[in-house]
């Protein structure tokens, strides 16, 4: 409710009922979630809290906080409380977290991977710092020793390079090198066993490794085991007149049987032909007479026939 005050004087800001608490206005709360509330004009107004962290390495909010902390609380210890004088404030650091691991203020530690890193604990960042090892060989490695074994780099034909890099010879990408502690190592690409004679082998340009030469093209075709040789696009008759082949360019015999499609009552048929001749004569009882030609009837002496070709 409103209160009413003297004539000509400003009303009371009015408070704010929240949750069954009266909260006087401009005063500010902390609601569970990490939500920041205040009173303002009679209304309730909240908001998530932000949490700007300036370190790298935050402890967690401890417990009922909302934020990770980098610092904790300006503190006055007792014991440095001066006798006379304006109060001594000290700032109390609270620590780093790093690999999950809480750190104090201060502390120096080895990261978990090792490798001879220290890194040291400061207002909530951690800062590492490697060692510096000169190049030299690796007779023995010692995990004490920090510096036992640092692989040198290579000098090789006016160029350096790394422990571990590999390149190839002059160009050559047949000749693999590498380096190794300082020292260069070069071998042959591997090349696959091959399957053909030697005068079949060659190298071509740009290659590491010999090839077979594909086989020559067949000039002709092989149809039987004596040597019998037929040329390419050669047609003949494997020996049934009603089956023709042909050589083909890549070697192979292609072969095709005829189809007879001419019937008539008394066909011809002649040797070496595939098909029965019908325009040639007639067959009768077995024998074969030509067109107009008469002949006796085997089964009738009596009877004269002739063949007529239609």
């Amino acid at each position: 409710p409103r209160g009413e005050g003297a004539p000509g004087t400003a009303a009371p800001a009015p408070r704010c009922w929240y949750r069954g608490a009266l909260r006087e206005p401009g005063t500010r709360w902390m609601e569970p979630g990490c939500r920041s509330c205040a009173c303002q004009g009679g209304r309730v107004l909240c908001e998530a809290v932000s949490c700007p962290v300036p370190c790298s390495h935050p402890l967690p909010a401890p417990a009922g906080g909302c934020c990770p902390s980098c610092t904790g609380e300006p503190r006055q210890p007792p014991a440095l409380r001066p006798n006379t004088g304006p109060p001594l404030t000290l700032l109390w650091f609270a620590g780093c977290l790093h690999e999950g691991v809480a750190r104090a203020e201060g502390d120096v530690f080895s990261p978990s991977d090792g490798n001879c890193t220290v890194c040291v604990c400061l207002a909530g960042n951690v800062s590492c710092i490697s060692p510096e090892c000169p190049l030299g060989s690796c007779p023995s490695a010692s995990p004490l020793d920090c510096c036992s074994c640092q692989p040198a780099k290579c000098s090789f034909r006016g160029r350096t390079y790394m422990h571990g890099a590999r390149f190839s010879l002059d160009e050559d990408d047949c000749t693999t090198c590498v380096c190794r502690g300082g020292e260069v190592e070069c071998s042959f690409a591997p090349c696959p066993a091959l399957d053909c004679p030697q005068h079949q082998r060659h190298l071509r340009p740009g290659q590491c490794c010999f090839t077979c030469r594909d086989p020559p093209r067949p000039s002709g075709c092989f149809v039987d085991d004596n040597g019998v040789e037929f040329p390419v696009g050669q047609i003949w008759s494997p020996g049934d007149p009603c089956e023709l082949c042909i050589c083909q360019a890549d070697g192979s015999v292609s072969c095709k049987r005829t189809d007879c499609v001419e019937t008539c009552p008394y066909p011809i048929h002649i040797p070496g032909q595939c098909c029965p001749d019908c325009s040639a004569g007639c067959t009768y009882m077995g024998q074969i007479f030509y067109n107009n030609e008469t002949f006796p009837s085997l089964l009738d002496p009596c009877l004269s026939c002739i063949c007529l070709v239609r």
